[in-house]
């Protein structure tokens, strides 16, 4: 589309630079300017002629006759300004647009309009421009040849322009087909634009070894998500363009066996891991060492030798220690927690192993569900796979308990600490503040330690709380810490988490601490103390266990439905598309590029 030198500006003040763009910029309001023989309870065009005209300082009275209704009305305007009156001459006709109403049986207009002519329906805008500027834009820009050189489905096309461009209306609310059409022309032009910034680069290494045999000597069955996972990433990396792929998977649902898969599908080439901390660098070793007995596996931290060989390395797992050693050339990057890394530090982990002008793949995995409607926008500029099942159902109590069900609360403790069960509390604070009515940890932990033998205790700016979490998996009972358990250490006997102020916590972060529990397939149990009466949120999370369905929750509670996308992912705000609920939209617009 062609933008006239003389309408640049308008379109820079608009934030557009395309008509599908141009077109999300909806009407407020109709304006009907068709005659009518009835009353409507809204304004109309009336069709008169002046018979009497009266004015005070106060109010231009003006009696006219209605010829489209055939009775008289009164037209009034309050604390006339001098042109008002210049605008009316006795037995002239006009055409007005007003809403009647009815006062002690007579019909009055207060403030009319003049209108130039009758027989249309006119869109209202709200914008930086005037509503003028904006019909002239749209009739000049908005055409059908335009929307359908941008790539819009004839139905969506036809749409916009009706409601732009009406010929019929009845009432001036948008209708439940146009809404959807501006979602999805929203999302359409969102997706094409993160589809043009993807880039592209040849692979260092394609690899094609197989994954199926290996998976054959595990001593469970991979899950359908898992295996869909598995052959997605097979196909990136047997490509000539180096991978770019994100895969997402809730607390437990097995995203380390995809990551072993991949390090077995990489071979014999390198394979280089990085988690965000040493505990989970470690599991992963550990992990790597039970199900890839035949591989050389490295891990590196801080603590590292500086003279590990990592040349003869297959498999080289490590923490930020990664970014400050020389790496061997490496077909397979892949991040554990990608979002707690920063883009530099990602970026800076595939320069290290990359030779010359072609790239390693690169893998990133998160355990931090996010609405499904998001996973499809992220898709136009990075391959996306959702792990949504778990090998194993987890079985876990959720329920909302208040100060009164303290004592029952002690009681479940008990039970499962002469079980060898572990029990996590996690606290808001650290220390006690007047902004909040809850306990801090210091203020509770004293209670915990005179009652219980081996409670342990840390939280965010503990130096320490890698060692804490690791002497409280082998011989702890209770664990006193705030929501730096969210994710990190697996603790296979934990089966009880209680969070204080629970309503203060997203929904998501609720979900990545319950998911702490029932790890091995424990019954586990997550108790949310609040001292507030009742909380609909917190009782739809305790209805639901799907990290997915969660986000989507957490999203629409936490904007109260604004219809706006998650800023850690591009910081735009949505004009019409929902985060929370429009993954049928996400997808039909994903359908169209792919088709």
């Amino acid at each position: 589309m062609q933008i006239a030198p003389k309408d640049a500006v308008k379109f820079q003040r608009l934030g557009v630079s395309s008509a599908s763009a141009l077109a999300l910029h909806a009407p407020t309001a109709y304006e009907d300017y068709r005659c009518y023989g009835d009353v409507k309870p809204y304004a109309q065009l009336l069709d008169v002629t002046i018979e009497r005209i009266s004015k005070t300082p106060r109010l231009l009275k003006i009696e006219a006759f209605v010829h489209n209704l055939a009775f008289k009305v009164e037209l009034l305007f309050f604390s006339p300004k001098p042109y008002m009156t210049r605008l009316f001459s006795q037995d002239e006709r006009y055409y007005l647009y007003g809403k009647i109403d009815f006062n002690a049986g007579h019909a009055q207009v207060s403030h009319p309009k003049k209108v130039a002519q009758s027989g249309g329906i006119t869109p209202k805008y709200k914008s930086v421009l005037r509503t003028d500027v904006m019909r002239t834009l749209m009739q000049q820009y908005l055409t059908r040849d335009n929307l359908v050189a941008e790539g819009l489905p004839e139905m969506i096309v036809q749409t916009l322009l009706e409601m732009h461009f009406p010929t019929k209306r009845s009432g001036t609310m948008l209708h439940e087909q146009e809404v959807y059409a501006l979602k999805f022309t929203e999302l359409y032009d969102y997706m094409c634009a993160l589809r043009r910034k993807r880039k592209y680069f040849a692979s260092q290494f394609t690899c094609k070894s197989d994954w199926k045999v290996w998976s054959k000597t595990l001593p469970f069955q991979l899950t359908e998500d898992q295996i869909k996972s598995i052959e997605a990433i097979a196909d990136d990396l047997q490509s000539e363009h180096a991978a770019r792929r994100m895969i997402v998977g809730d607390v437990g649902s097995g995203k380390t066996m995809v990551m072993l898969a991949a390090v077995m599908m990489t071979r014999p080439h390198r394979t280089v891991l990085m988690a965000p901390t040493t505990i989970l660098a470690q599991q992963l070793f550990e992990e790597a060492q039970k199900f890839l007995p035949h591989l050389h596996v490295i891990l590196l931290t801080n603590k590292s030798s500086k003279n590990s060989v990592l040349e003869d390395a297959d498999f080289i797992i490590g923490t930020h220690a990664l970014l400050y050693r020389k790496l061997p050339e490496t077909a397979l990057v892949m991040v554990d927690e990608q979002h707690r890394f920063g883009t530099a530090q990602r970026n800076l982990l595939e320069k290290l192993v990359t030779q010359g002008e072609k790239r390693p793949h690169f893998l990133q995995f998160s355990a931090t569900p996010i609405p499904r409607t998001q996973a499809m926008i992220d898709a136009a500029h990075i391959d996306v796979s959702l792990i949504t099942q778990t090998p194993f159902t987890k079985n876990i109590a959720t329920s909302v308990i208040v100060k009164k069900d303290f004592p029952k609360l002690l009681e479940h403790i008990n039970a499962e600490l002469t079980q060898q069960h572990q029990v996590l509390l996690v606290y808001p604070l650290v220390e006690q503040s007047d902004v909040s009515a809850y306990q801090s940890i210091d203020e509770a932990r004293h209670f915990w330690e005179e009652r219980f033998d081996h409670v342990y205790v840390t939280y965010g700016k503990d130096k320490n709380k890698e060692a804490v979490l690791l002497e409280f998996r082998e011989k702890g009972t209770i664990l006193i810490a705030t929501t730096v358990v969210e994710v990190g250490i697996s603790l296979p006997r934990l089966s009880t988490v209680v969070i204080v102020g629970a309503e203060r916590l997203g929904l998501s972060t609720l979900h990545q601490l319950r998911g702490r529990v029932s790890r091995t397939g424990l019954t586990g149990y997550c108790y949310l103390f609040t001292y507030k009466d009742e909380s609909e949120r917190l009782e739809q999370f305790c209805r639901t266990d799907n990290g997915f369905d969660i986000a989507a929750l957490d999203l629409k509670y936490r904007k109260s439905g604004d219809l706006l996308v998650g800023k850690q992912q591009s910081g735009q705000a949505f004009m019409w598309i929902n985060m929370a609920e429009d993954d049928q939209v996400a997808a039909a617009v994903k359908a169209h590029l792919s088709a």
